[in-house]
């Protein structure tokens, strides 16, 4: 990680749903390329000449062409068999009950392998953000947390024909849709966080894959991280943007989301009157999309075009919110579902999903994927909460990009790191949160004057420029509470939270030390947490402590989330010249 100097500081077999799978679509639902090379976002492309679903659909099923009646007899059918049996939710991943029924049959370790050779991957992070891994609760566990990214790629024939822009067949894709899902330590609620694609965050430096070297910038929007280094960069720049430790990203192009959609049977959602995203006098472009007002089931091409609207929406915040509604509406349909007696067709659910994702290495097998969804199978939909992050026009360019509003954001991200549920069914069904804190050394601290403090500041953590000496204040305090041999560090590490770091290798009394730390400068033993590269006990001031010799917590309650966040809709508005009478 980058270091700056700051002036004046110191001296020195009953198994998940393979279907489930699809709930990857609705998150990474990938949006319209932004024309990287102008700068300015750019617009739906139409989907004319794609190829039509509801046919594909068929062709698979073998009801191409058939009796009218009899096809609609066979698609009850389906839906009456699929929805036996409750289900729990989130197990979107769970296309690796597959590998558990087939495991069973005499092929079973050669459609494994064929699974795992369907998943492509990359690595987890493109540049260095010097985030760590939240501390362990009381239980010894810690939150999830999985970027799920949806790239607007057009390197093939079939996302073209979905996307348009043929043109943009060489360009490297954009992540036009970007959700953060966080899933607590408890593992009993889940938040998904977006952010509209067009907001100017910071952009580190990144590498790709062949080794190529990106320079960091802070003017650009938040979709162009992929172009930067793949979607290892676009995880560092949520983990430099929130100093929240993402574990693993998730990707999907175009292509893969109408797969899956067909693969799942339909999603409903809602709009308050008919809607056609349709090009304008005004406005080219444009998704497609067209439905009669009130809920329809959407699935295929029609499900991509709803994830890709934009312009019926009214912004890409409104988009966000639209995702979110597909996400919900999905989850609930799964919990219905039922496709466990049916091994051909797990066989297919199975082999569409590991060929529509791509992920980061350390979940590249079926393996991985099947314990990463253990993780997510005790979450209920009722603890699940999406968010957009709010922002406001961006100056220099007001028309066409976004910048987050520092105070909303810097709530939630920090509601993030210390694991606080972004809703409020906990509390009221009596749920008391585990406290994030390391446990107990059973080793003695020694006394305060004997070991060293390194103190460093880190108050640019937030974009801000860096409180001078404030470093040397702590280090004062410090010493004040017989730390003499505390000082302050002449580098800079820009933090968005406080943290006390001690050496890994110094174990029980390293951990004691670095408590007895924390605790003369007011600050949770959950910022307590180790480091196989600490030189020694550090403490670094984040954004989060900019004044005081005392660190106050902040105090954030569940479901206390800032104005505009929750977006929840149970209908879209639709902006006016996309209204559709349902006739034309």
């Amino acid at each position: 990680m980058g270091q700056s100097s700051v002036r004046g500081e110191g001296t020195r077999k009953s198994v998940p749903h393979a279907r489930e799978l699809g709930w990857d679509d609705d998150l990474h639902g990938a949006g319209e390329a932004t024309g990287a090379d102008t700068g300015a976002p750019g617009e739906e492309e139409s989907s004319a000449g794609a190829p039509d679903a509801s046919t594909r659909a068929e062709r698979r099923r073998g009801t191409a062409g058939g009796d009218a009646r009899s096809g609609h007899r066979r698609a009850g059918a389906r839906r009456r068999s699929r929805k036996a049996g409750k289900r729990k939710a989130l197990r979107w991943v769970a296309v690796t009950l597959a590998v558990l029924i087939l495991g069973t049959a005499g092929a079973g370790y050669l459609y494994y392998e064929h699974l795992n050779g369907n998943i492509r991957s990359d690595s987890r992070a493109g540049g260095e953000s010097g985030v760590k891994k939240a501390a362990p609760n009381a239980l010894g566990d810690t939150p999830l947390n999985i970027l799920l990214i949806g790239s607007d790629s057009r390197e093939d024939e079939k996302n073209i024909a979905l996307g348009g822009g043929r043109d943009d067949k060489n360009r490297a894709p954009l992540a036009d849709v970007q959700m953060l899902l966080h899933v607590s330590a408890d593992r009993q609620n889940a938040s998904i966080v977006s952010i509209p694609r067009d907001t100017v965050v910071k952009i580190p430096e990144c590498k790709d894959k062949a080794g190529k070297t990106y320079p960091g910038t802070s003017n650009r929007p938040i979709n162009e991280s992929l172009q930067r280094g793949g979607p290892g960069c676009t995880l560092t720049t949520w983990e430099n943007l929130t100093g929240v430790y993402i574990d693993h990203w998730i990707m999907v192009d175009f292509a893969g989301v109408v797969a899956m959609a067909d693969e799942v049977g339909g999603v409903p959602v809602c709009v308050k009157t008919g809607v056609y995203d349709k090009p304008t006098r005004l406005v080219k472009g444009g998704s497609g999309l067209k439905l009669k007002r009130g809920t329809t089931e959407i699935q295929g091409e029609q499900a991509l075009q709803w994830l890709r609207t934009r312009h019926a929406f009214g912004s890409d915040p409104n988009r966000a919110k639209a995702q979110h509604m597909y996400m919900s509406g999905m989850m609930k349909k799964l919990q219905g579902q039922n496709a466990w007696n049916d091994t051909g067709r797990l066989m297919g659910l199975a082999d569409t999903a590991t060929k529509a994702l791509h992920v980061s290495d350390e979940i590249s097998t079926v393996k991985g994927l099947f314990d990463l969804s253990m993780q997510l199978k005790n979450v209920k939909i009722d603890r699940l909460t999406t968010a957009t992050v709010p922002t406001k026009p961006y100056p220099p360019k007001p028309d066409e990009w976004l910048e987050v509003i520092p105070s909303a954001a810097d709530k939630m991200w920090s509601m993030l790191r210390d694991d606080i549920a972004f809703d409020k069914n906990g509390a009221k069904a009596g749920a008391k949160p585990k406290p994030g804190a390391p446990a107990k050394p059973k080793t003695p601290a020694d006394a305060p004057g004997s070991f060293a403090v390194t103190v460093v500041n880190g108050t640019a953590g937030d974009g801000e420029p860096p409180v001078e000496g404030r470093a040397g204040k702590v280090k004062e305090t410090l010493r004040g509470k017989g730390f003499t041999q505390a000082d302050s560090s002449k580098e800079a590490q820009p933090r968005k939270d406080t943290v006390v770091w001690y050496p890994t290798a110094d174990g029980e009394r390293g951990k004691a030390n670095a408590l007895s730390v924390a605790k003369v400068l007011g600050l949770p033993d959950a910022k307590v947490r180790a480091d196989a590269k600490a030189g020694g006990i550090t403490v670094v001031v984040g954004s989060d402590w900019r004044e005081g010799a005392v660190y106050k917590t902040p105090t954030h309650a569940a479901g206390d989330l800032p104005a505009g966040a929750d977006d929840k809709a149970d209908c879209m508005d639709i902006y006016s010249v996309y209204k559709w009478d349902g006739k034309s």
